[in-house]
Parts: C-alpha cells; sequence; structure tokens
C-alpha cells in the first residue's frame, strides 16, 4: 500500500526543494537569454552557409564569417552565463545547507531546552521528596529527644515534689504529735506544781497568805497610823516569822535589824 502524504506536508517541501536565491534566479536569466540568442544566431549562420555553398560569391563568405564569428562570442557568453548560474547555484546550496543547519540547530536546542526543563522538574522533584524525607526523620529523631528530655525532667520534678510532701507531712506528724504529747502533760505539771515542795513561783508572792517580803504599799502605810518609836513586840514578831521565810530576807520594812529611823514630826 502506498503511503498517503498530505498536501500541506508536500506544498511545504516542494516549496523548500524549489525556492531559490535572487542570484541564481538572475544568473538562469542570463543563460536563458544567451542560449535565445546563440540558438538566433545558429540559425542565422545555418542560413549564410546555405548561401555560401550555392554561389562563391565574396559577400557569401563574408556574411558566413561575420555569423560564426558572432556565434562564437555567442558561446562564450553562455559558458559563461551557465558560469555564474552554476556558481550562483552553488552559493545557493551553501546558503540552504547553512539555513537547514541552523534551523536543525534551533529545533534540536529547542528540543533539548524543552527535555532540559523535563528532566529538571522531574530531578526537582526527586530531590524533593529525598529531603523531605531525610527532614521528616530527622525532625522526629529531634522531636523523640526531645519528649525523652522533658519526660526525664517531670519525672523529677514528679519525684522532687513526693519528696517534698514527703517531708511536709513528716513535719506536719511531728507538730502534730508534740501537740499531743503537750496536750497530755500540761494538767498533770499543774498538779504537781501545786503539791511540790520548794520556793513558790513569783506569781504567788503577790498573794496575801505567802509569807516574806511585805508590799511597799503596806509598809508605807504602817507609819502613818503609827506614832513613835514601833513596838517591841512586833520586831520580836518580825525575827520570829523571819527564819521561817525561805529565801533572801527583805532589805527594808518591818524585819529591818537595827534602829528603825526617825519619823518627821
Amino acid at each position: 500500500m502506498a503511503r498517503v502524504v498530505k498536501k500541506g506536508t508536500r506544498a511545504k517541501r516542494a516549496t523548500s526543494a524549489t525556492a531559490a536565491s535572487p542570484a541564481v534566479v538572475k544568473a538562469q536569466k542570463a543563460v536563458d537569454s544567451a542560449t535565445k540568442s546563440l540558438d538566433a544566431q545558429m540559425d542565422r549562420v545555418a542560413k549564410a552557409k546555405a548561401r555560401a555553398q550555392k554561389s562563391n560569391a565574396a559577400t557569401a563568405k563574408t556574411s558566413l564569417a561575420s555569423a560564426n564569428s558572432k556565434a562564437k562570442d555567442l558561446r562564450a557568453k553562455l559558458a559563461a552565463a551557465k558560469m555564474d548560474l552554476a556558481k550562483a547555484k552553488a552559493m545557493d546550496a551553501v546558503h540552504m545547507a547553512e539555513a537547514a543547519a541552523k534551523e536543525k540547530v534551533e529545533s534540536l536546542s529547542k528540543s533539548l531546552s524543552s527535555k532540559a526543563d523535563k528532566e529538571l522538574a522531574a530531578a526537582l522533584k526527586a530531590f524533593e521528596a529525598r529531603w523531605v524525607k531525610t527532614k521528616e526523620k530527622a525532625h522526629a529523631k529531634k522531636l523523640k529527644a526531645a519528649e525523652k528530655k522533658a519526660e526525664a525532667k517531670v519525672k523529677a520534678a514528679a519525684k522532687k515534689a513526693a519528696a517534698k510532701v514527703k517531708e511536709l507531712e513528716k513535719k506536719a506528724k511531728a507538730k502534730l504529735k508534740a501537740e499531743t504529747q503537750k496536750a497530755k502533760k500540761k494538767p498533770a505539771t499543774k498538779a504537781t506544781a501545786a503539791k511540790k515542795p520548794g520556793r513558790p513561783k513569783k506569781a504567788a508572792t503577790a498573794t496575801a497568805k505567802k509569807a516574806g517580803r511585805p508590799k511597799k504599799a503596806a509598809s508605807a502605810a504602817k507609819p502613818a497610823k503609827r506614832v513613835g518609836r514601833p513596838k517591841k513586840a512586833t520586831a520580836t514578831a518580825a525575827a520570829k516569822k523571819a527564819p521561817a521565810r525561805r529565801g533572801r530576807p527583805p532589805k527594808a520594812g518591818a524585819a529591818r535589824r537595827g534602829r528603825p529611823p526617825k519619823k518627821a514630826a
């Protein structure tokens, strides 16, 4: 089965194949013109030759020689025109080859650029996938280490808090125990203090029944009522009472030894 070629492709190829440069067109025209002129001159040469063969006249021979000379010039001109056409075609072929090569290079460049873009996109995608995977792995490792560190801190804080709570509970129990023991011992201590012989407490000295040094107010009030020298019996009674009192005897008052001080008149 014959291969079917599209009209557009065929027309494009025909145009590119038949397209010629202006120099080639000009040289081709010169060749065509020289060929036409030479053909016309060759017809004249043939006629002049026929006339010269019929008659040996000098004019016929001169006319044939002139026609041959002109035909020779036209052949040289045609040869030159053909040479110019060959040169033009050669240069045109070079230009066409150059244009074709340039077009091919441009096409290859576009193809390579497109291919490079696709390969770059694929490479970037692969690199991105690898980079993301590596970063996720590194981040997971860092998060795991951070979680472990945070867990250790939480455990340490919990342990410290538990120890502190335990210490506070221990202190609270000791305090409660001490207060309980103190509350149990307090009534017994009071009872023992009441029955215990010995020197009474300072608070008990203020009572009226306690024997000992009289109050200053009482000693000052007595001389106001008494006139003159105090009685001996009072001094004797105070002297008798003094040994019965425990502790150091008072320095002033009725129990004072020696002559009492003089009273004001």
